[in-house]
Formats: structure tokens, sequence, C-alpha cells
């Protein structure tokens, strides 16, 4: 075997392991990364609480220096592993990959950044790929379809209701006056929707039996008006599904041309580029 098809058998090896979680070294290397991505985010969480930073401050740096390592390893050889390296660089998971690994490098220059190590979270939707989870899909594809058919619906829905907040925040301040809290209408308006919404802070409250009345029917109305985007969904969502349409599965084959994912179980071929998933790449 040549430099070149060594060269080429490395690279080829090296993808599988790093973007196949259907392979087991794949499946290993994505539960390892998960591990790390998790200890990096309880690194940061304990690191925030100052009576345990004072006792393992220096631990905790070492220890996210060392991950940030291998963290930036990672991502180079992420990189390299693929032909095409822009197509991994800036898409979604590429990006957070790269916004994940830089914060420690910037805390050395500016103070505060640090913190934004907690962006790795992001990361942990690979556990989607490890869990199969993307043979779904199908029904996932259904869920964004029904959002998107909704939206204008939705958009018109959300509209009125503030139209609403606005109306009987406005006499909500008129009721109670400042006495009460109310101080102004945009603080009434907040009320009211904080009250609408069934948050209910607490921070502001009516003490006149009419305003009262008023916030009860307010509270009512919030239960009705949280269900009706949750139907209005749920009825596009069934039009959406077709039952006698077969579940799309996919499986965690990523092309090693041009990163796209989300290919049929029985593809050999990219639907992207057209290189092939498995064999010589």
């Amino acid at each position: 075997m040549n430099s070149k098809n060594q060269h080429q058998k490395w690279k080829s090896d090296l993808h599988t392991i790093i973007y196949e979680a259907d392979t087991p070294a794949g499946k290993l290397f994505d539960v390892l990364l998960l591990i790390l991505i998790l200890a990096s985010i309880l690194l940061v969480m304990l690191e925030s609480v100052p009576s345990i930073d004072a006792k393992f401050s220096t631990f905790f740096n070492i220890t996210e220096w060392v991950i940030t390592l291998l963290f930036s390893l990672e991502y180079i050889l992420r990189v390299i592993s693929i032909k095409k390296p822009k197509h991994y660089i800036f898409s979604f998971f590429g990006v957070i990959d790269f916004l994940s690994t830089i914060p420690k490098y910037l805390s050395v220059f500016f103070v505060g950044t640090h913190a934004l190590v907690a962006l790795r979270a992001l990361r942990l939707l690979r556990v989607f790929r490890i869990l199969k989870l993307a043979r779904f899909i199908g029904e996932s594809n259904d869920l964004v379809k029904a959002l998107k058919a909704s939206r204008a619906k939705i958009s018109v829905f959300l509209f009125a209701v503030l139209i609403i907040s606005i109306i009987l925040g406005t006499i909500m301040y008129l009721i109670e006056g400042e006495e009460s809290g109310f101080i102004s209408i945009p603080m009434s308006v907040y009320w009211c929707i904080v009250t609408l919404t069934t948050v209910g802070y607490g921070d502001i409250a009516p003490v006149t039996p009419l305003g009262q009345f008023i916030a009860s029917v307010i509270m009512i109305l919030g239960y009705g008006i949280i269900a009706v985007p949750t139907g209005i969904v749920t009825a596009e969502y069934t039009h959406q599904k077709h039952d006698d349409e077969p579940l799309v599965h996919t499986n965690t084959q990523v092309c090693v041309n041009c990163n796209e994912t989300d290919h049929n179980d029985s593809s050999h071929f990219c639907h992207q580029c057209g290189h092939t998933l498995y064999g010589d790449n």
C-alpha cells in the first residue's frame, strides 16, 4: 500500500471514529465526548460557587485547560478528516464546537469570558445521534411543518393577546393606581401579561374588589389562551401526518465529502453530493 492510499485510509478511519455513531468505535468516541462535555459543564457550575472555588480553584483551572486542549484537538481532527472542511466549519455543530472551545483561551485576555464555556451544553445535542433518535426524523419533520403551517394563525392570536393585555392593563392602571403598584401603563401591561400567562410573580397585586374581579377573569382567560396555540399546532400536525406514509428512518452516517447527515437506512450514496457512504472514502 503506497503512502497516498495509507493517507486516505487513515483519514477514512478517523472519519469513521469521529463522525459515525453506528460503529462501535464511533459510539465509544461520542460517549466519551459527552462525558467530557458534562464534566466541563459541571466544573463551570462548581466554579461559580465561591466557597467551592476557594478550595479547588487550581484544580478547576488545570482540569478545564486539559478539557479545552482535548476539545481543540477534536475540532482539528474533525476539520482534517473531511474532504471539504468548510462544510463542517460553517455547519451548526461546527460553529457550536468552535464557540465551545475558545472561551478558555479568551479568558486569558478578557476577564469574565470563561463563563461562556457553558455553551458546551449545546454540544449535548449530539446525544440524539448516539441514541439514534434521528431515526424519528420523519416525526420531527412533521412537527416542524406543523409549526410553519401554524405561524400565521399563531401570529394573529399573539397579536390579539397583546391587544387584550394593553386594554386590560390600562383598565387596571385606572382602577388600581400607583397606590397598588400600578405606577404606569407599561407596568400594568406587564402585570397583565404575567397574570394572563399564569406565571404570577406576585410583585404587583390588585387590592380593590373591582381590580381583583378583573384579575380573576384574566387568570381564567389565561388557561384558555394557553390551550389555543396547542390546539392550532395539534390540528396542523394531524393534517401533516398521513397514516399511509411509511416512517422515514435515518441513520447516523455522515458524508465524508460534504458532511451531510440524515441519510435513509438503505442509502449507499449521499443525497446531497452523491459521494459513496460506505467502503473507501
